[in-house]
């Protein structure tokens, strides 16, 4: 594709820079925005009041949402915290279809002594109408050889299911990635490619265009370069578009990945950074 705008991730403001990309022009929304649990992302957006976090996730959704095509999708990483109330919001402008539980595989170990430890990402998957597109065989989850032999019965013949593999399931366990993963950029929430790519290869076509609007250390990015789509998103930043730079012009996960924490502090104070 040749507009300006496509395999771009642009150090700026989102709300601001969503304005070049055209209406109906997306095929894919992945993003993971700041949870607002006061996390360090090289200043203090992710430490607004909830009034002013929930006023400002429905100024983003609203900014973001004409940009998808009719056939689009949504899939938002947000915590249980907020969860229900954003919820709300999309479900006011779109139809979902899932709650994604995305279990880190947090160790049994610490946690809280008052309540139950938290070991989960909740996400959004939300479409603009019934026709969307949704890729199933591509992300397919194979059965092993011995499920096979056991469905050896004359009706399981031929079966594409068994075949190809059974649909994943609304809970997705996939460890965090621990400091010495070899995806491991310097990032404090960084998600694993492998949940991005089931994302991108089950809601994007070939050679469709997918936005981040908050990039992060920049995994959607990586996602769809290595799974053949295109992809756009902000990120403020500075560091974190180092990082991004780099991990698009290595895109096997070679570790030498930037590891730049000292360099957040180039941050803008305003934006609010993405965290994927």
């Amino acid at each position: 594709m040749s507009a300006g705008w496509v395999n771009q991730v642009f150090c700026e403001d989102a709300l601001a820079g969503m304005a070049r990309i055209p209406d109906a022009s997306i095929d894919l929304i992945l993003t993971d925005p700041p949870y607002n649990l006061g996390k360090d992302y090289g200043n203090a957006s992710d430490q607004q009041s909830v009034e002013d976090y929930l006023a400002w996730t429905e100024q983003w959704i609203d900014t973001a949402l004409p940009k998808l095509k009719p056939n689009g999708s949504l899939y938002i990483f947000l915590t249980w915290r907020f969860a229900p109330e954003i919820f709300v919001m999309l479900k006011k402008r779109m139809t979902m279809m899932n709650e994604i539980i995305w279990d880190r595989r947090v160790p049994s170990m610490g946690g809280s002594t008052r309540s139950f430890s938290s070991v989960h990402d909740t996400i959004g998957f939300f479409v603009k109408r019934r026709d969307y597109y949704f890729d199933l065989d591509a992300v397919r989850i194979p059965y092993d050889p011995e499920t096979k032999k056991a469905r050896s019965r004359s009706i399981f013949v031929g079966a594409k299911w068994l075949e190809v593999g059974y649909n994943p399931k609304d809970v997705w366990s996939v460890s965090r990635l621990h400091r010495e993963h070899p995806e491991r950029a310097d990032h404090p929430t960084q998600k694993p490619l492998e949940i991005i790519e089931r994302m991108v290869k089950a809601s994007c076509p070939q050679g469709g265009v997918v936005l981040d609007p908050f990039m992060g250390s920049g995994t959607t990015a990586l996602a769809a370069k290595r799974t053949g789509r295109n992809f756009t998103g902000f990120e403020l930043n500075p560091a974190y578009c180092e990082i991004i730079e780099a991990r698009l012009a290595a895109p096997d996960m070679a570790p030498a990945v930037a590891r730049k924490r000292k360099a957040a502090a180039k941050a803008a104070p305003l934006q609010k950074e993405g965290t994927a």
